[in-house]
């Protein structure tokens, strides 16, 4: 068991850049040509067309912030809180049992607060420019 906690930087940089690169792919097209669809696609569900844009910048900015390490804890959360809303107003339409419909934004969801929680971990950039004075 010692083997896996001498891991737990790894596997948290891993978890960082797996999710830094699955958002990074989702934000991206709504920031870049595909914007007008998404915008339908969010007033569609019931959310005001700007989210879109505000999606798009947190998935985009907030994947460059994960896999670099910095910020990590709140740009988790926000992520978290960003999945939560899409299983509520997107994926729920078929209600809470038919897990198929939501399991994607339900893992990402739960990888990012799981984050949040943890922090990210020695290998990023919060260790050095948030560890108190005692070294932790």
């Amino acid at each position: 068991m010692k083997l896996f906690g001498k891991l737990q930087p790894v596997a948290l940089l891993m978890l960082r850049l797996a999710l830094g690169i699955i958002f990074f792919t989702h934000g991206y097209p709504k920031l870049a040509g595909a914007s007008a669809g998404y915008v339908a696609f969010f007033a569609q569900h019931g959310l005001p067309g700007y989210l879109a844009y505000v999606s798009g910048v947190l998935e985009v900015f907030g994947s460059i912030l994960l896999v670099l390490g910095l910020f990590t804890r709140v740009t988790a959360g926000l992520l978290a809180v960003e999945m939560g809303v899409a299983i509520w107003k997107v994926h729920m339409g078929k209600g809470y049992l038919a897990v198929r419909e939501y399991e994607f934004a339900l893992v990402m969801g739960a990888a990012c607060l799981a984050l949040a929680s943890v922090g990210a971990g020695m290998l990023s950039l919060d260790r050095p420019l948030f560890k108190d004075k005692s070294g932790k």
